[in-house]
């Protein structure tokens, strides 16, 4: 059950831009972003163990407006990524460490793409509906959500560091254009299957 909160995560914005900022930027400018996106897990985790579910299915107009600012959040992404793939060749080394504003921002960066992602809202619910049943002790849902969390952090940290390995900044540098179009696609297809998807 948590690989599958994870599968469906890892696979889409979050996952992706941890790999293309550590590929870009270095391993702490990836991780300050997974850290971020890993906030935005355990805030979702800790609200649905609250009562989130009930509370969406009370107020369910409110899921609409989160996701019309997921899809524009993915949209401004995109457009970032198009306007750093139309950039000249010259860019600062990924494996120098960002200065400490930087960090911040990517941290907040990730945290954001989690917070405005609608469907990391519906697959705590659903996994809370497997391993967090009503009425279940306070231990067994600490148990779930540590669990959860702890191989959150395995995998996009682990994206994080083996994505910013010298040989892959330097292939990253062969075709970073290439690399940011994809992206710069990848974050708009995402955004608008956001609008168009059925939560």
């Amino acid at each position: 059950m948590d690989s599958l909160y994870h599968r469906r995560c890892f696979a889409g914005a979050s996952g992706s831009g941890i790999i293309a900022t550590s590929v870009s930027r270095g391993r702490s400018a990836g991780l300050a972003l997974a850290f971020g996106v890993l906030s935005g897990s355990y805030t979702w985790a800790m609200l649905t163990a609250s009562g989130l579910s009930a509370l969406i299915r009370t107020y369910g107009q409110a899921i609409i407006v989160l996701k019309i600012a997921g899809a524009c959040y993915l949209f401004w992404l995109a457009y970032n990524a198009l306007r750093a793939a139309m950039q000249g060749d010259a860019q600062p080394s990924a494996l120098r460490v960002p200065p400490t504003s930087s960090l911040k921002k990517l941290y907040l960066k990730g945290l954001g793409i989690h917070l405005t992602n609608p469907k990391a809202i519906f697959a705590w619910i659903m996994l809370a509906s497997l391993g967090m049943p009503e009425g279940a002790p306070v231990g067994v849902t600490a148990a779930f959500i540590g669990g959860c969390m702890l191989i959150g952090l395995v995998i996009f940290c682990g994206f994080a560091i083996v994505f910013s390995l010298a040989p892959v900044h330097r292939a990253y540098l062969k075709s970073r254009r290439i690399i940011e179009s994809l992206m710069a696609g990848f974050f708009a297809f995402a955004g608008f299957k956001l609008l168009t998807a059925r939560l």
